[in-house]
């Protein structure tokens, strides 16, 4: 039931947010289209869910704030079938949750992060639950990048899915790598726009 829900969903809304939106999409053949795999990526706003599921052929599986369980985005929630997380403890039961549905094969959506990135820095600190559930279940990670923004009939919001990759044992390790991959990515967005804007000037 939930399958053909977040498929009725899917067919709605694709065409709508790339109407309104025009996303750029690079590296999408870099998504398995089979096997377990974890979308990991920065969180720019509540609209980037929205982008992952109208651009990513396969259904994906989002960790979501345990809140909006209890609200009244809550079926619409469920339905779509997001994992609740508790962000106030370190929340085994929604890591074990994800680890199920990577076993059956599917995607789990993340933003290791934790929550939309409201500073000024390209990329706030990752939290470990991505790479660990790539690890502990032998999934293969793909790094995504979203920059640009969310313009109505202007700007362009991109993603970028870069290339995917087994996790090793050192876990620290790995999450920094993870990190540091989005982040060259994101700063590379920003200089590069930064010159074309003072060329335009």
């Amino acid at each position: 039931m939930r399958k053909m829900f977040y498929s009725v969903v899917k067919f709605i809304l694709k065409p709508i947010f790339f109407l309104i939106y025009r996303p750029i999409v690079i590296g999408g053949e870099n998504i398995p289209k089979s096997s377990s795999l974890v979308l990991a990526g920065n969180h720019t706003s509540w609209k980037d869910p929205l982008l992952l599921i109208s651009v990513v052929k396969r259904r994906v599986h989002f960790l979501a704030k345990i809140e909006l369980f209890k609200g009244p985005l809550a079926p619409f929630i469920k339905g779509m079938g997001c994992i609740p997380v508790n962000r106030k403890i370190h929340d085994k039961g929604a890591l074990n949750s994800a680890k199920e549905v990577l076993k059956e094969g599917e995607v789990i959506g993340i933003f290791p992060e934790g929550t939309i990135n409201r500073t000024s820095d390209f990329i706030m600190p990752f939290k470990i639950g991505a790479v660990k559930m790539t690890a502990d279940m032998d999934s293969v990670i793909v790094p995504f990048v979203i920059t640009g923004s969310y313009g109505i009939f202007k700007n362009r919001v991109k993603i970028e899915f870069l290339e995917s990759r087994k996790i090793a044992k050192d876990l620290d390790e790995e999450n920094a790598k993870l990190m540091k991959s989005i982040s060259d990515k994101l700063e590379e967005d920003y200089e590069r726009n930064k010159f074309i804007k003072t060329k335009d000037d």
